[in-house]
């Protein structure tokens, strides 16, 4: 297992989704994962130390488990399968450790408020981690996938004849 912190969450422009981007810890691999809209809020929150006025759900599930004197002892990230990862919130309950499903976003939600390690599988960052490129200004994380993406659009973009697309061939437009 490879230690990650949160290093940021960002929003996708093409979507309502939220990526959240998990750093290693002693490298410079990021462990970008798409996220919904409130697990991203209930993680920046934390991250944050903002105040609420009432409990949320990951506070609650905190609440929940101190009660029970159950503690959280990390976040496991522990497989990626058809493009979805899978998450495990390891827990010491009278003296025995538990496993519980999640998906990583809450589980990544509770990790910031009890403050545990979050780890992910090797086997997980071998295949979905990426290296900021060599010699790109701010370390931009681009995946092959993104590449190809942005390759298209180039494409796109060097076939379009910009002078047919003035509608009104030299004429002043109507305000």
């Amino acid at each position: 297992m490879v230690e990650v912190e949160i290093d940021s969450i960002r929003v996708s422009l093409m979507s309502q989704h939220r990526i959240v981007i998990l750093k290693e810890v002693d490298s410079e691999r990021f462990l970008p994962i798409w996220i919904g809209p409130y697990e991203a809020e209930a993680i920046t929150v934390s991250l944050q130390q903002m105040e609420v006025a009432r409990p949320l759900t990951h506070d609650l599930l905190r609440n929940v488990l101190k009660a029970l004197e159950a503690e959280v002892v990390s976040v496991n990230i522990i497989e990626l399968r058809e493009n979805v990862f899978y998450a495990r919130i390891m827990l010491s309950v009278n003296g025995r450790e538990i496993g519980i499903d999640s998906r990583p976003s809450d589980a990544l939600a509770l990790a910031v408020r009890v403050k545990v390690p979050v780890y992910v599988d090797e086997s997980v960052m071998d295949e979905a981690a990426t290296v900021p490129q060599e010699g790109v200004d701010g370390g931009e994380l681009v995946d092959e996938d993104e590449s190809k993406r942005l390759e298209v659009f180039k494409d796109f973009v060097e076939t379009l004849d910009i002078e047919d697309t003035n509608p009104t061939d030299g004429e002043p437009e109507d305000g």
